[in-house]
């Protein structure tokens, strides 16, 4: 019997996802050997790579029906796609990754109709099943009770783990991590007759750290458990070292826990078979967290923004508010708005840039992608881009619609009662850095400044220069930590050429309105960051005391030189002070 070409289209798309998963799945598994050898350049690239393989699959693929149906109008003919999504709907009905191969089929169904004829009966809108067909029964943990003894249960925890590496001082580490669950645990939890450590079998890599994750029950309750482990370079700065093991810290708060799988963040490189099942359990650790984030951080990036697709649209639906206008200091490349209930900026690119920002639309966009290849280090949000979004015009506040039409008429535009967005990023909302400090007391603007220079450092680090470093480039998350989202100046460290200002050679220079010295496109000059940050003289000197390496022309040329070197700096995903290794550098190298 021959088959139709409908078919014949949903096989070929399925195929490309199987290569797709197929070279994911090499990328991931590598991750263990990465980390045995501590390759960390190696792994840099590998991240970057399985975050590209997406759109090389989906272009792959798109090339192939192309060649297959050389009569356009099957390709470009939704009813033909109609027929296309149910054979594809049965064809993945018994897969464990359903939902990733749905998201795949859309991917393509975008690209051939540019984000247009959004609908269900022609792509996956919603999922093609409300949860799995069944439970997989594959066992996603390891378990052991306690029985009296944590640093016995410690030792099980971390050496059945497949890390392969010996753990420098197994015994050191399991006392400092018993001696902590000792003090931390709630007492019902850690004096239960049925406590017990459960962890996923999976291990989670990400630069230079390797995280089992999973939990400790007991008396009815439970906490999340996440035991980082690192290789023994350095450890507690001692000269020679040993270069094993050690277990960096325990960490058993579920806000710890968020924000060590935070939307700011490097995606993990975690085997993953069952991805609902396994996400289903992350968020029994993380209520809070969205699905769609943690379907993000274990590297299905292009799943989680279909999830968060399908909880806007849950959430414009409600009509519990509109989008308004974001509050803060407008933007001189970004129009961006709004949608407080669910807690998410929408980001268009102006079609005038104020004339001090001497760059194109490209540009902007190449800037963002950087982004999501590079290294987030939990300092920059994660963005979604979405083409042909669509809502009705009384989901917009009149003042936000008009000044939308009014900056990026090319970008939305009206049709009918609909507003359509040709372009846009999406981030998780956070409060904007200088109105957070304007609400602050006087010991909660010491942290928050303290955690802003953090953050410079941190982005510098990962040879990240933010560019324009202004209070209101940087948010405040939910959990007090400042993130930088304001990508259009960003450029790589490597990239720029710090200086000192000379020294005048007599006074009358030193009051010019224009600079003595000679200045190139990509000079930068440390010395002048105070008042261009500050026009608060007091949060000057508090910042100046607080980040004064930051001033120096120097500070910034080591930390060049040690990128250029290829050593890979590495940032803790939890404080320093929660580290076992002692009170070192935040930034390790």
């Amino acid at each position: 019997m021959k088959l139709t070409p409908a078919y014949r289209l949903a096989t070929t798309i399925l195929h490309g996802f199987d290569e797709y998963r197929t070279r994911f799945k090499e990328i991931t598994h590598d991750a263990s050997r990465r980390f045995r050898e501590a390759a960390w350049l190696e792994a840099q690239q590998a991240s970057a790579e399985r975050i590209n393989l997406y759109e090389e699959k989906v272009q792959d693929t798109l090339s192939r029906l192309k060649r297959s149906f050389d009569n356009d109008e099957m390709l470009s003919h939704c009813e033909h796609w109609r027929e296309a999504r149910n054979h594809y709907a049965d064809l993945i009905s018994q897969r464990l990754d359903y939902e990733l191969a749905e998201t795949f089929f859309n991917s393509l169904f975008c690209s051939i109709f540019h984000h247009r004829h959004i609908r269900n009966d022609w792509m996956f809108v919603y999922s093609s099943r409300e949860s799995a067909a069944h439970h997989s029964g594959i066992e996603l943990c390891r378990s052991r009770p306690v029985n009296g003894n944590w640093q016995e249960a410690l030792k099980w925890a971390l050496l059945e783990a497949p890390l392969d590496n010996p753990f420098d001082d197994i015994e050191r580490d399991t006392q400092l991590g018993t001696d902590f669950l000792q003090e931390h645990l709630p007492a019902v939890i850690r004096d239960a007759q049925d406590v017990e450590i459960e962890l996923l079998n999976s291990v989670f890599y990400r630069n230079k750290g390797a995280y089992l994750v999973g939990r400790i029950r007991g008396g009815g309750e439970q906490v999340p458990l996440v035991l980082p482990v690192l290789h023994g370079e350095g450890f507690g700065e001692k000269e020679g070292a040993s270069a094993g093991l050690h277990l960096d810290t325990v960490l058993i708060e579920s806000d710890e826990v968020s924000i060590i799988f935070s939307f700011t963040r490097a995606y993990f490189q975690v085997e993953v078979v069952v991805p609902g099942e396994f996400v289903d359990y992350l968020q029994e650790l993380m209520p809070s967290k969205p699905e769609g984030e943690l379907y993000a951080s274990i590297g299905f990036f292009k799943h989680g923004k279909t999830e968060f697709f399908r909880g806007l649209n849950h959430q414009v639906a409600k009509r519990e508010d509109q989008f308004i206008i974001a509050p803060g200091v407008r933007g001189m490349v970004m129009a961006v708005f709004v949608l407080p209930a669910y807690r998410t900026v929408f980001k268009i690119i102006k079609d005038k840039f104020d004339p001090t920002k001497d760059m194109s639309r490209e540009n902007v966009r190449e800037k963002y992608r950087l982004v999501k290849r590079h290294d987030r280090v939990g300092r920059m949000a994660d963005t979604q881009e979405f083409s042909n979004f669509i809502a009705r015009k009384d989901h917009f506040s009149p003042e936000c619609l008009e000044h939308l039409l009014e900056v990026a008429p090319s970008t939305v535009y009206l049709r009918g009662d609909k507003v359509i967005i040709k372009h846009c990023y999406t981030e998780r909302m956070m409060i904007p850095l200088n109105i957070y400090l304007e609400q602050c007391g006087e010991e909660e603007t010491r942290m928050v400044l303290k955690d802003y220079g953090n953050a410079i450092k941190q982005l510098a680090a990962a040879n990240i220069f933010p560019g324009d470093m202004l209070l209101k480039n940087f948010g405040v998350t939910r959990h007090g930590r400042v993130i930088f989202y304001d990508y259009d100046e960003i450029c790589y460290l490597t990239e720029c050429n710090f200086r000192h200002i000379p020294e005048a050679m007599y006074p009358e220079q030193e009051l010019a309105d224009e600079p003595w010295y000679s200045v190139g496109p990509n000079d930068i000059f440390p010395e002048e960051f105070g008042p261009f940050l500050f026009a608060n003289i007091q949060l000057r000197k508090l910042f100046y005391q607080l980040h004064p390496e930051l001033f120096d022309a120097d500070y910034w040329k080591g930390l060049q030189q040690a990128i250029l070197d290829g050593r890979v700096i590495d940032v803790y995903p939890y404080r320093n002070k929660q580290r076992f290794s002692g009170a070192g550098e935040e930034l390790v190298y």
